[in-house]
């Protein structure tokens, strides 16, 4: 049976509400547009948790926009820069899934269409709500005929579609579960990377803090190879709030402490820490996952470069004590984690790295020693890899090389690429 995706539209493939949005620019200039503003996101929130029919709520956001033509055109261009993080950098998915990935909404064609639509997505596969307009192109209602109108909409559209496959739905809102409740789909991914409603996620199958986390746990292709809100990143001591900032907005999992906590040694994949905190080789020996550090100082005064390089580790740290380096730090370990590079690292050789698409790129880091790209080249050649692209650089005792690949490999080939002698820690980044 084939897969279909059912798909929300608003606080899912963007980041926004888009009714919320118009009404913000429909109503830029009037003077009571702030309490209309949040009579229409009251509206929006008691929907979206359940207390409120899908129409109630409707009917009540459209009478409030006082919206036109012109206003939708801004809207569709506001949404196109608001489309969530992680639906953006899988757009290769979308191609690929163009027949089964469908976007079932509340919203309105009008804004939806145009912003869905240069994912490869189909327009016959778009479902949501129209408006409708007078003669001067101002709203004036909508079609109420249109099952997506009326409450429990999405399951009165299912049934009329009576698709004959394997149904998974992602969304933020009450309507969403309402599929699972009906027994339509097969199971309800709570999408959370904008908004979490704990009247949706306590009900679904999954919570899905992203897109990638939802392709991660269905095994499905993605652009990332192991999605971003897995990997904790640690933040201990004096560290300024925008370094979580932007950590969060990049899709870690952040947690912020005063101290290098032991129940979070096992598990760290990145840590930020503040002047002054100090990790012991102890600890250091036994962060098996951990891929980056950055230091608000001198790095080398408070944790082991040597057992760094021994685990594979980038460090990336401040001698200069700069101002900026709060933001800067914390970009550099995330460009690591996201591109592989190691520029400005303090004990790795410096890598700034092209990004590309529709490849993969693996990451080998191993010890410096004489022979050892022959054997990494060797195994590609043994698997008949095309390589579209290699670097390498060493510094010290450490040697990195990253390789693209623009064919898939069987999961044999990690396996002998990891059993190469002198190898540190290998990672498949996308």
């Amino acid at each position: 049976m084939k897969n279909y995706y059912i798909i929300d539209f608003d606080s899912t493939f963007t980041q926004v509400e888009a009714l919320d949005e118009l009404a913000k620019i429909s109503l830029a200039d009037h003077p009571n547009r702030d309490a209309i503003y949040h009579e229409i996101e009251r509206f929006t929130n008691l929907a979206m948790e359940g207390k409120l029919s899908f129409r109630e709520a409707l009917a009540g956001r459209v009478k409030l926009l006082q919206a036109n033509r012109d206003h939708l055109a801004k809207l569709v261009s506001h949404l196109k820069k608001k489309v969530s993080t992680s639906f953006n950098r899988n757009r290769e998915f979308f191609r690929k899934n163009s027949d089964t990935a469908w976007i079932v909404s509340g919203g309105f064609k009008e804004f939806i269409t145009p912003v869905v639509t240069p994912y490869h997505i189909k327009t016959e596969n778009i479902y949501a709500n129209t408006f409708k307009f007078d003669e001067a192109g101002n709203i004036i209602g909508y079609d109420e005929n249109n099952p997506l109108s009326d409450e429990g909409g999405k399951v009165k559209l299912l049934k009329q579609l009576n698709i004959q496959g394997r149904i998974f739905g992602i969304g933020d809102g009450y309507s969403d579960y309402q599929l699972k409740e009906s027994g339509l789909i097969e199971k309800f991914f709570a999408f959370t990377e904008n908004i979490s409603r704990l009247a949706v996620t306590e009900k679904a199958d999954f919570i899905t803090p992203s897109f990638d986390e939802f392709l991660y746990v269905n095994d499905l292709p993605r652009a990332i190879s192991y999605p971003k809100n897995r990997i904790l990143c640690l933040i201990v001591g004096d560290v300024p709030e925008i370094a979580a900032h932007i950590l969060k907005r990049d899709g870690f999992s952040v947690r912020i402490k005063a101290t290098f906590e032991e129940k979070y040694v096992k598990d760290v994949g990145m840590l930020l820490l503040g002047k002054g905190s100090v990790v012991t080789d102890e600890e250091l020996s036994r962060a098996d996952k951990l891929k980056t550090i950055g230091y608000l100082g001198n790095a080398k005064e408070h944790l082991s470069l040597t057992l760094c390089n021994e685990k594979g580790i980038v460090v990336f740290d401040d001698k200069k004590e700069k101002k900026r380096n709060a933001e800067y730090i914390p970009r550099r370990m995330a460009d690591f984690i996201n591109n592989g590079d190691t520029d400005q690292s303090r004990n790795f050789p410096n890598l700034q790295l092209p990004k590309i698409q529709n490849a993969h790129r693996l990451l080998h880091i191993h010890k410096n020693v004489p022979g050892i790209m022959a054997q990494i080249n060797n195994i590609y050649a043994h698997n008949n890899i095309n390589i579209v692209s290699q670097f390498l650089m060493t510094k010290g005792d450490i040697g990195y090389a990253v390789t693209d690949l623009n064919a898939e490999y069987e999961k044999s080939l990690i396996k002998q690429l990891k059993q190469i002698d002198n190898t540190v820690k290998f990672r498949i980044l996308y």
